[in-house]
């Protein structure tokens, strides 16, 4: 696929995306600070439910997905079973608390709850997050585009970023979440179109009908989705289905990036019917992705790419799995002929720029507001023109932090993106989601000072029971149940500071 149709693709596509943030931004108040943080709360629920598909999916769930299924099966449903539990809890305890509170950032709950400092330590958490969430994920979207068009063009990874961050601001630092619900769902749409087409014609290639890609999922022993069988194993069931809700809540229901459009919504009614919709709606699509992966490594295998030793490309070199679906979609045989129809090439790139541009917008975006609220403190101290100058110098330099991370991500290198993205959530949003539930769930109160302290230990902690969990528990293999073992040791470090004696409490 030339890097001309490609280039000519992404403009096409932003060409789009910035005429519906014109049309979001035109009128008058439409780019006051209160329709950035919180879109004057006049988004409809469903445009809001369509638009959070995509933001949750990101880049790395269209490229790595598909290639973990080898190694996974299909048991990441099981977490995917627990993402939907957990947008329940999102949808019945913690909406109501944040419409009650009127909230503009969520971390304002901790500061009623426990104190100035426990309010400034949630905060800096989600930052340390997404920032290196984000980073990830757009590492990997930067990577493939560099493989797929700014390699033929001759530009380096550097000027990549640069230009993939710009257009990120220049769609964002406007309209903010007022402008990001409408620009999401357009992305979502697309993502999910790119996808089914891409079935379509990997089946097409392949000479399968309708009954013949039932056949290939269902003969496939990558389709195995239930394991109920050795706890050890981290696909055991229970581990997935718990670690998915936890990780749905603090990921979802504790992050400023994706609660920020969820609270966009006219009223509690509207956002509960946004959040139920979309958590059911991550069942076909993720039961498409995984299909895609079992699909692909068929065809792989037919072109002789995937055998008992693994991936590889047509020469024989190694080929990780995060590097299947881009290999397929827009490589080509040494004779040059494509492995497919060009049009899967083309629907390739639309479907991993919806994705990631939808991710990386949105957690932009989410940086902003926090850091402008949570850190600075700016609304109680500015009138509305040194808010908006300041909202938007903070917009500049979040944009730039997130390209030299992407950058740096480059030179560190990563294996399978996705592994990385949950494990970075285990370690970060453990305190979190300890606190929350602290807060929430128990009359324990905890000494504001000691917080900061508390939720810097805990990763620590789980971090050495993370590289000893085999050796210490008989071979157990702590997965992403990681995220609730450092919320319990949150809880316990809030607990014990509540004991403290008086003295001790200054």
């Amino acid at each position: 696929m030339s890097s001309f149709l490609v280039l000519l693709i992404i403009a096409l596509y932003f060409g789009v995306i910035f005429f519906v943030t014109w049309l979001t931004t035109r009128r008058a108040g439409s780019n006051d600070n209160q329709a950035f943080f919180t879109g004057s709360r006049q988004s409809p629920w469903w445009v809001v439910a369509i638009a959070m598909i995509g933001t949750s999916i990101s880049g790395v769930t269209f490229i790595s997905v598909p290639g973990m299924v080898a190694g996974t099966q299909f048991s990441y449903m099981q977490m995917v079973l627990g993402f939907v539990a957990g947008y329940f809890a999102i949808a019945y305890v913690l909406l109501p608390l944040y419409y009650r509170l009127n909230l503009s950032s969520i971390y304002g709950y901790l500061q009623q709850r426990f104190g100035t400092r426990a309010y400034r330590t949630g905060a800096i958490f989600f930052l340390l997050s997404k920032f290196l969430g984000c980073g990830v994920r757009m590492y990997l979207t930067a990577l493939v585009l560099q493989l797929v068009l700014f390699d033929g063009l001759g530009i380096p990874f550097g000027l990549n970023v640069t230009v993939t961050m710009l257009v990120v601001w220049l769609y964002t630092f406007r309209g903010g979440v007022k402008t990001l619900v409408w620009t999401d769902m357009l992305q979502t749409l697309s993502l999910i179109a790119a996808v089914v087409l891409c079935i379509y014609y990997v089946c097409v290639a392949m000479h399968l009908d309708a009954s013949g890609l039932w056949q290939t999922l269902t003969d496939s022993p990558m389709s195995r989705t239930w394991y109920f069988d050795d706890v050890n194993d981290k696909r055991y069931f229970w581990k997935q289905f718990l670690a998915g809700m936890f990780t749905t809540i603090a990921m979802t229901g504790l992050d400023q990036d994706m609660m920020q459009k969820n609270l966009s919504c006219r009223n509690l009614k509207d956002a509960r019917k946004n959040v139920i919709s979309y958590g059911f709606g991550f069942l076909p699509v993720n039961i498409l992705f995984l299909a895609l992966g079992i699909l692909l490594y068929s065809y792989a295998s037919s072109l002789g790419m995937f055998d008992a030793s693994g991936l590889h490309t047509i020469d024989g070199s190694a080929m990780k799995p995060d590097e299947l679906f881009p290999a397929i979609a827009t490589g080509s045989m040494p004779d040059g002929t494509p492995f497919l129809p060009i049009a899967v090439g083309i629907l390739f790139v639309l479907g991993l720029i919806a994705a990631a541009f939808s991710s990386a917008g949105s957690a932009i975006t989410a940086l902003t507001t926090s850091v402008t609220i949570d850190l600075l403190d700016a609304p109680s101290r500015q009138d509305e023109q040194q808010l908006r100058r300041t909202r938007m110098r903070v917009h500049i330099v979040n944009t730039i932090v997130m390209g030299v991370l992407i950058w740096l991500f480059r030179v560190i290198g990563s294996g399978s993106v996705i592994n990385a993205v949950y494990v970075i959530a285990s370690y970060t949003y453990g305190p979190l989601l300890g606190l929350y539930l602290s807060g929430l769930y128990t009359r324990v109160k905890a000494r504001d000072s000691w917080i900061p302290y508390i939720c810097v230990l805990s990763p620590l902690v789980c971090l050495v029971l993370s590289l000893n969990s085999e050796a210490w528990f008989g071979g157990y293999q702590i997965g992403f149940e990681l995220l609730l073992i450092n919320a319990a040791i949150t809880m316990l470090g809030l607990w014990l500071s509540s004991l403290a004696p008086q003295s001790a409490r200054r």
